[in-house]
């Protein structure tokens, strides 16, 4: 009888019963992992970068196949399921599928029938895809994007594989065990890092595809991610500094005179922004000329203070656009499989835009081109970029490359990536655009994640302290919040003042140093159409919560100028390798086991530990150093040697900081 296994270039193919399973080389110490039961395998690569071809070593013996690539070693079997195992160089397990079954009496016998690769078909279409592995109960698993919740370590947590606002779905995870793991697959699902099993489902697919790779150190793995799905562009100096926003700023003048009020103070200041509703109708993608009615002198002045503009850009299309019958013409807009076609209702009933669709990518970019880009505009605000549907009934909603159960999670990097390519055709280089969504890749489109409209609480500001670990480690190391949260908070109320204040003490430490918020109480609109349609928040200006708050706003403000330099180090590295700027402890102390359990402050850079306070009333607060390294707190110049706790000053005026060893950083004038 002839073998299951046939071998094709660097291709161990498998094929039993109906199912092709492809296992190859993708990156150094990296295998990727294909599926599926229809005729062939389809090409797209999704999330991942092609790679050059790798020499492999593959061995097929009588009951089993063998693929090896540097520190990685997948073994499938030949009989029943195929169970596959992957090891390291120093053959321990680092995964392995969960089957229990009795398909093969050489392995682990069980009457459950059930299989580690699962394809259930859905009538009338393709298939629920579920795929099973054995769980470790001691791993620890960190990334998988950002998801509001207060856990550092996602092990025994169920998440959505879909974006929400404030939720973006980014699926890589990052193992204790010494692996990386990417569930190549933009369809809508759910994953389980359960206590007895590993889950991933994909509601509706026509393949299992996924990535693997191996590493000794958290750096080494996140590296080859990199690698494989992309780098961040080189931030450009204004990213390094401060950015003022709020919502929203009116008019031009309104605008103007907050950008004059940072330079009359001597306040640094690199970006502030134009936020939504600054155009006639959503989808003209223009300013209402009758509230900005000259963008281009707007940009002279500001350009003669050193600012940059940003516009928030919606891709929304309502259907008094002058935009929408031809890109209801041309195929351009998202469709729904039932009911009204209405998929966002905001001041006006709008639909989408298809992000998959090339023609719709390059028609909106060159709209924006000629009304922003052509009047100086280089850097865009891409808000709603989930997409925010007003009701989150995923399988109603249909794209140019299928239904949205099955690539939903693409939209998001179609959006940045048409904003990057309409720049870059341009000649622009180091582009960055501030995106409230993201998916595996995003990042080499220059996307800036913010976490969305979330609340105004010390309980909000702990979900973001996770939720921006994790991006980092989820391959997004452009990360920011709206610095005091976005909604729900007086501007007056002195515990939301204590809230802000640590919030922007903590926002000067995050790679991007962004305040914004909706401020409550709203300003009445200034008019009944267009631009004037839309309220204000309040105030939300660094001099607007009262001079203490002020003065301790603009000691970290110049602190981050400071640190501009150390900073744009950190950015370079980003770029060149991927390394997150901001990261847990045992990103650079994995040899120390508690530092693992630390999820209370984080290193940003390999030089500086943070350990903002996270909640209200506190004035001091405990502080692990890990060891390995002595620790000077950058306040008062105290030394430490690692591997202990230590209690230190956090008065309303202080975040902890921690020089590791011989660290020179400007932190004190």
């Amino acid at each position: 009888m002839d073998s299951v296994f046939t071998v094709q270039g660097n291709r161990l193919i498998r094929e039993f019963d109906g199912e092709k399973v492809w296992i190859e080389p993708w990156g150094e110490n990296s295998l990727r992992v294909r599926s599926t039961y229809l005729s062939s395998m389809t090409e797209e690569d999704w999330a991942l970068l092609p790679q050059s071809n790798i020499n492999t070593n593959i061995t097929v013996e009588e009951d089993r196949a063998i693929i090896e690539n540097g520190k990685i070693r997948a073994v499938i079997s030949e009989g029943g399921a195929g169970k596959v195992t992957f090891y390291n160089q120093k053959g321990e397990i680092l995964l392995q599928e969960y089957v229990r079954n009795r398909k093969n009496l050489k392995e682990f016998t069980s009457a459950l029938k059930i299989d580690a690769r699962e394809f259930k078909a859905n009538l009338g279409g393709d298939f629920q895809l579920t795929q099973r592995f054995e769980s470790d109960p001691n791993e620890k698993l960190y990334g998988m994007g950002q998801y509001q919740q207060p856990f550092l370590d996602l092990k025994n947590c169920t998440l959505e594989l879909a974006h929400r606002n404030s939720q973006a779905s980014v699926p890589f995870a990052l193992s204790s065990l010494g692996y990386g793991f990417l569930w190549n697959n933009p369809a809508i699902g759910q994953v389980t890092f359960g206590k007895n099993v590993t889950e991933w489902v994909a509601n509706s697919t026509k393949q299992l595809d996924f990535w693997i790779t191996a590493g000794d150190s958290p750096a080494e793995i996140e590296e080859a991610y990199a690698r494989a799905t992309g780098t961040v562009p080189m931030m450009p100096d204004y990213g390094m500094g401060f950015w003022q926003c709020k919502l929203r700023y009116q008019t031009q003048e309104e605008l103007l005179e907050v950008a004059r009020e940072y330079k009359r103070r001597e306040l640094p200041i690199d970006v502030i922004v134009i936020d939504y509703f600054h155009w006639p109708t959503q989808g003209d993608w223009k300013f209402d000329s009758d509230y900005w009615p000259d963008p281009e002198a707007m940009v002279k002045e500001l350009e003669e203070m050193g600012i940059e503009l940003m516009v928030s850009v919606w891709p929304t299309v309502d259907k008094k656009s002058e935009n929408y019958q031809e890109m209801l013409q041309k195929g351009y807009l998202t469709r729904t499989e039932k009911g009204i076609r209405i998929t966002h209702d905001f001041l006006g009933n709008t639909v989408y835009f298809d992000t998959t669709h090339p023609g719709a990518r390059e028609f909106v970019w060159e709209k924006a081109k000629k009304n922003y880009y052509d009047k100086g505009i280089k850097l865009f605000w891409l808000d709603e970029a989930e997409p925010e549907y007003n009701v989150y009934d995923f399988e109603n909603y249909r794209y140019h490359i299928g239904s949205n159960a099955q690539v939903g999670n693409i939209y998001p990097m179609m959006f940045s990536k048409a904003f990057y390519d309409g720049m870059a055709e341009e000649g622009q280089e180091n582009i960055v655009n501030l995106v409230r969504c993201a998916w595996a890749g995003s990042q080499r489109y220059g996307a800036l994640v913010w976490s969305g409209d979330i609340d105004s609480s010390f309980e909000s500001l702990r979900n973001q302290f996770n939720t921006g670990l994790n991006m980092g480690l989820a391959g997004i190391p452009w990360w920011t919040t709206d610095i005091g949260g976005f909604q729900g908070a007086y501007t007056e109320d002195p515990d939301f003042r204590e809230c802000m204040i640590r919030w922007f003490q903590y926002g000067a430490f995050c790679p991007v140093f962004r305040l914004h918020g909706d401020r409550e109480p709203h300003s009445e609109p200034l008019g009944s159409s267009g631009g004037g349609i839309c309220p204000s928040g309040a105030d939300n200006e660094v001099w607007s919560y009262g001079e203490e708050a002020y003065h301790i706003f603009k000691k970290y403000m110049l602190m981050r100028e400071r640190l501009r330099p150390y900073i744009k180090e950190l950015m370079k590295e980003a770029h060149e390798k991927g390394t997150p700027l901001m990261r847990p402890l045992f990103y650079d102390f994995y040899s120390d086991q508690r530092a693992w359990n630390v999820e209370d402050s984080y290193m940003f850079g390999p030089d500086l530990l943070v350990a903002p306070v996270l909640y209200e009333g506190k004035r001091s607060r405990n502080v692990y150093l890990p060891e390995g390294a002595t620790w000077t707190n950058a306040h008062t110049g105290e030394v430490f040697d690692g591997g202990q706790q230590v209690e230190c000053d956090a008065s309303l005026d202080t975040i902890p900081l921690f020089l590791k060893d011989d660290a020179k950083l400007p932190i004190k004038e």
